[in-house]
């Protein structure tokens, strides 16, 4: 039986034999997976796939194992809060915009690989917040869980200028992975499961793109009831003092 396969299918295998990483090769493998018609003649394809996979995620993970001793930070300031979001969302360049750290940043995905703190300033309160690698499923590195559940709260970071409910679902989705829930408030006990229900604030970012103020309405109206949300350009410097109050506030 023929695979015929969809165009999807060749521009990822395009983009998997152009990535220079093992997690943008993860990536491109997970997304050649997605596209395959589910079919006899697909079946020995779709184990090539998972094998190559599986691979790919047992190299990362012995990678970061030799790391995992080095990733644990200590909690400066008056809170510790981390940033997480997907690929190329400006977490880098939000950290380096507002605090005096300096993590790579650039203009493509996967720049980041370990932990960056910096002490963000606000009415001479020092609050630490920590930029990470983007969440990406088969891809998240082993130290990440462990940081999460100890830090005070999250900032979740999306792409405005990208389908940014797409983004928060994922997000949720890998976070959800790691037992970990993001709510307004902190819960005083553990439900469904999770280990640790974290503060959450949604920041939009990009805002100063074509299309972002549409999709930071769709986000607003989506979430403002269960979480903050707030719209800002970390590249550009737009709305990062309101950023810096609403953090304080959480």
């Amino acid at each position: 039986m023929p695979a015929n396969l969809p165009p999807q299918y060749f521009e990822a295998e395009k983009n998997f034999r152009l990535a220079k990483t093992t997690p943008e090769k993860i990536v491109a493998l997970e997304e050649m997976l997605s596209s395959i018609p589910k079919h006899k003649g697909t079946d020995h394809l779709r184990a090539e796939l998972r094998r190559r996979m599986s691979k790919l995620t047992q190299a990362v993970d012995k990678k970061t194992a030799t790391q995992r001793a080095s990733m644990v930070i200590l909690k400066e300031g008056a809170a510790q809060i981390v940033v997480v979001g997907p690929p190329n969302a400006g977490k880098s360049q939000l950290v380096s915009s507002v605090t005096s750290a300096s993590p790579t940043v650039a203009e493509y995905p996967f720049t980041t690989h370990s932990a960056t703190p910096g002490m963000m300033e606000f009415e001479n309160i020092q609050i630490q917040l920590i930029d990470t690698p983007p969440l990406v499923a088969h891809s998240i590195e082993s130290w990440l869980p462990p940081t999460l559940i100890r830090a005070d709260a999250l900032l979740v970071l999306v792409d405005l200028s990208d389908d940014p409910l797409a983004q928060i679902e994922n997000i949720t989705d890998e976070l959800g992975e790691m037992r970990i829930g993001i709510e307004a408030r902190k819960a005083d006990e553990e439900e469904n499961g999770t280990v640790g229900q974290k503060k959450a604030l949604i920041i939009g970012n990009k805002i100063d793109l074509p299309q972002a103020s549409r999709n930071y309405m769709a986000l607003q109206n989506k979430y403002q009831d269960q979480l903050p949300v707030t719209a800002i350009s970390a590249q550009k410097g737009i709305g990062l003092e309101e950023l810096k109050l609403k953090v304080y506030q959480m």
